[in-house]
C-alpha cells in the first residue's frame, strides 16, 4: 500500500503511530542548495528528527541523503552537525556513514576540486533488525584460496595465523562507497521537474539493503516520489510526506507510471 500525506512534515508525522515504520530513505533540504517553489518554505530539522525516532521501530534504519553547501569559503557542516544531534540528542546510532559518488560532477569548480559525493547517514534505532548486504563487487581473488592464495588473520601480536582455506566467491558484497548515475543521467533527454530527485538506483539498494519485503518506508520529504516508487516495486509498502501540492501531483503521475511499467 502506498500513502500520501500532504501536509507541513511535522504535523504529518504527529499523525503515524509509535514504532510503525521499518525503515526511513529520504534526502531533505539542507542548507539552500535548491529553490524547492516559489513558496518560503522552512522545517524544524530537530524536532523532525525526534519525531522520526518515535515513528521508527526497535531495530529500524533510516538512510539520510545530505550533503554540505560552501557558505562563505567553507563547508557548512550540516551533515555532520545532524549527525550530532540524531546520536547525542535523539538516541539513534550512527551504524554507517555511506558515499554517493556521483559518475559525474553537477558544477564546475574553480578554488577546489570538482565535488561528486553526498553523504548517506545509515542510522539505526539499536541494532539493525535487517542487513540484506548487495553481493555484486567483483572480487579481485575470484577463484583462489582465501586472500591472495591463503586467508591469514592478524593476532594481536602481530603474528599470522590461518583461519580458512575456502575458494574465494566471484562476487563479494559491496563497498559503502556507492558509485552510479545522477538521476538527470538514468533519465537522459527528459525534463526533470523536480529540483532535486535522488537516483532511482540508490533508492531501490537502499530499501532493498535495510528492509524486508512487506515492511513500511517512509519519505517524509517526498518529492517526486522515488522513494515510493522504489518500494512497491521491490515489494514495500511506503508512506510519502509532502508539503507542496504540486510535487505531490507530480508524485502521483510518477507512481502510477511506475505501476504501469512494473506491471507491463
Amino acid at each position: 500500500m502506498i500513502t500520501i500525506l500532504q501536509g507541513d512534515v511535522l504535523e504529518q508525522l504527529h499523525t503515524l503511530p509509535d514504532k510503525s515504520v521499518q525503515c526511513c530513505v529520504t534526502s531533505p533540504p539542507y542548507d539552500n542548495a535548491r529553490t524547492y517553489s516559489q513558496q518560503k518554505l522552512s522545517w524544524d530539522f530537530k524536532r523532525t528528527a525526534d519525531e522520526l525516532y518515535r515513528v521508527l521501530c526497535d531495530g529500524g534504519v533510516i538512510c539520510w541523503n545530505v550533503n554540505d553547501m560552501m557558505i562563505d569559503g567553507s563547508e557548512s557542516l550540516t551533515h555532520a552537525r545532524q549527525a550530532i544531534y540524531f546520536v547525542d540528542l535523539c538516541g539513534f546510532n550512527l551504524h554507517d556513514t555511506m558515499i554517493y559518488k556521483k559518475s559525474n560532477f553537477s558544477h564546475p569548480e574553480k578554488t577546489r576540486y570538482h565535488q561528486v559525493f553526498e553523504y548517506i547517514l545509515i542510522l539505526s534505532k539499536g541494532i539493525p533488525r535487517v542487513f540484506n548486504p548487495i553481493m555484486d563487487k567483483k572480487n579481485a581473488t575470484a577463484g583462489c584460496v582465501g586472500n591472495l592464495g591463503i586467508n591469514t588473520f592478524t593476532e594481536k601480536d602481530g603474528s599470522k595465523s590461518v583461519r580458512s582455506k575456502k575458494v574465494t566467491a566471484e562476487y563479494g558484497m559491496r563497498l559503502n562507497v556507492w558509485e552510479g548515475n545522477t538521476r538527470g543521467q538514468e533519465d537522459m533527454c527528459i525534463e526533470l521537474k523536480h529540483p532535486a530527485m535522488m537516483p532511482k538506483w540508490l533508492a531501490r539498494d537502499l530499501i532493498l539493503s535495510w528492509s524486508n519485503k512487506g515492511d513500511r518506508i517512509l519519505d517524509p520529504f517526498m518529492g517526486f516520489g522515488t522513494t515510493l516508487a522504489m518500494a512497491r516495486e521491490t515489494g514495500r509498502d511506503a508512506i510519502g510526506i509532502e508539503i507542496n501540492p504540486e510535487y505531490v501531483k507530480m508524485a502521483e503521475q510518477n507512481l502510477r507510471l511506475n505501476e504501469q511499467l512494473v506491471n507491463a
